[in-house]
Formats: structure tokens, sequence, C-alpha cells
């Protein structure tokens, strides 16, 4: 099964928001398919961690970069070095990003507050991808230069309201990855990752805490169960595999069926 083979050996892989959560998964997962690494984070004890964890297990080479996505400065200083350490970046997997906070009223979201979402969520990822596309273009690799991976969310497939700032930059990022695959191709493919609610640090690995976001939300999933970051890694190296040449421009939605099927989140009025 390819799956199971090297099929990333001779080939990079830059992954941004990648100490931790699905950037952690996505790492391990490709080091075991023969990828050498550039992990950035801006959390540079966990980033650190990770890096070694990954390099010791897999045997491959792994560089972490301590960078906030939001910089533009340090956004190209990142690209600069990665592609000094490495040869090529074959997969780019865009991972970066956060959700802040949840709102009852969303006409009470702070302007200061969606700034600091959209800066790291979408214009991170645009200025990433951007960066790295510039030379991944020109990489000599057949039949494709390379592939990449954006990390979107079901929450931009179906807005939430208690996710305002959250749910437009999660939105913009799959139109970015649209826009992105029509002028990149037909040489580099882009798509995109939308996770429901898996159990990682957007909810400080706190299953509770998850739980009362989905209950507050009256989500239902039809697969009736929680998502792991497994589920959503297994996704992305289908994507990052040649099994996925000729798909491109598309939102793969990891979430058990809810955006798609289940139930829509509701909110109750509440005067608190």
């Amino acid at each position: 099964m390819i799956m199971d083979e090297k099929f990333l050996e001779g080939r990079g892989a830059l992954i941004t928001g990648g100490a931790s959560g699905f950037g952690r998964g996505f790492a391990y997962a490709y080091g075991h398919r023969g990828a050498d690494l550039v992990l950035v984070d801006i959390n540079e004890e966990l980033l650190e961690e990770t890096s070694k964890g990954v390099e010791k297990e897999t045997g491959q080479k792994v560089i972490p970069i301590i960078c906030d996505v939001s910089k533009p400065d340090q956004v190209q200083n990142m690209a600069k070095q990665a592609f000094n350490e490495l040869d090529n970046i074959y997969i780019l997997n865009n991972n970066a990003g956060a959700g802040y906070g949840f709102y009852r009223d969303p006409l009470r979201l702070k302007d200061e507050l969606f700034e600091k979402t959209i800066a790291l969520n979408l214009k991170g990822q645009w200025m990433v991808a951007r960066e790295v596309a510039k030379k991944m273009k020109k990489q000599t690799f057949e039949p494709l230069a390379g592939k990449i991976i954006h990390t979107a969310s079901i929450a931009g497939v179906r807005v939430d309201p208690g996710l305002p700032d959250y749910s437009i930059s999660k939105a913009g990022v799959i139109a970015m990855m649209q826009i992105l695959a029509q002028s990149l191709a037909p040489r580099i493919t882009v798509n995109a990752l939308s996770p429901g609610y898996h159990l990682t640090g957007a909810y400080k690995n706190n299953l509770e805490a998850m739980k009362m976001t989905m209950e507050e939300g009256h989500v239902k999933t039809p697969l009736n169960r929680y998502g792991t970051v497994e589920d959503v890694v297994n996704v992305s190296l289908f994507i990052a595999s040649p099994m996925s040449n000729f798909i491109t421009g598309h939102n793969f939605i990891v979430d058990g069926g809810i955006a798609e099927v289940g139930i829509p989140a509701y909110y109750l009025k509440s005067n608190l």
C-alpha cells in the first residue's frame, strides 16, 4: 500500500504550526514516508521537542525555525532559510492558525482580535504560500513541481456565529486555496483540509472544553465520535502522495459528517 511506502524520499516538506497538534502529526507522518522536514512555529520549546522527537524516530533531517507567520519580514527570512537548509520543498503544509474566543454576540467582537485572527489564519497562510511557491514552481520534479496543503476548517464551510473572526478567516483560506490552485496549475496542486472537532491545542487538549463547545452549539456528528489528529493526518498523506496527483482546488472536509450531513450549529440567546 502506497501509504506505507517512502513516497516522499528525496523530497522536502515545510510545515507551519509544526510543533503541536495537526502539525506535529504531519511531521511524524511525512518523516516516516522519507521526507526531510522544516518545522515552523512560534513556540520555541515545543518546536525543539517535536523536532528532536521526529528526527530520532524517523531518522530524517529536521530543521526547526522560529517564525511568527503573521509578520512579513519573518516569513521572508523563514522561506529563505528553508530553501537554504533543504535543496527542495515539495510539500508545503500551511497549517499555522488559532482561534481566540467564543462569542454569544458576534457584534461584540473587538477590532483588535479580528485583525489578529485574520493576520495569523489568513494573511499568514497567504504570505507563506507566496514566498514558498515562488521557488517551488521552478523545481524539476515530475509530473508535479510540488504540492501545497492549507489547513482550513468546517467553520469556513458552515460559518459559526459564535466564532465570527475564525469563520471569516477560514472561509478566506478556502477561497485563497482555490485562487492559488488556478494560478499555480499545472505545476503545483493546491488543496485544503477542513477539520471538525478534533482534540488538539485549539482546545488546550481538553476534551471537556471541546465537548462544552459542541454542546453549546448543539453540534451533532453523524459518525458519533470526536475527531483525532490521525484522522486529519491520514487525509493529508493522501494529498501528499501520488494518489492525489489529479486533484487540485479541493477542500477535503474531515469532520465525521458535521458540515455536509449533520445538524447545523445554533446558539441560544442569553442575557449573560
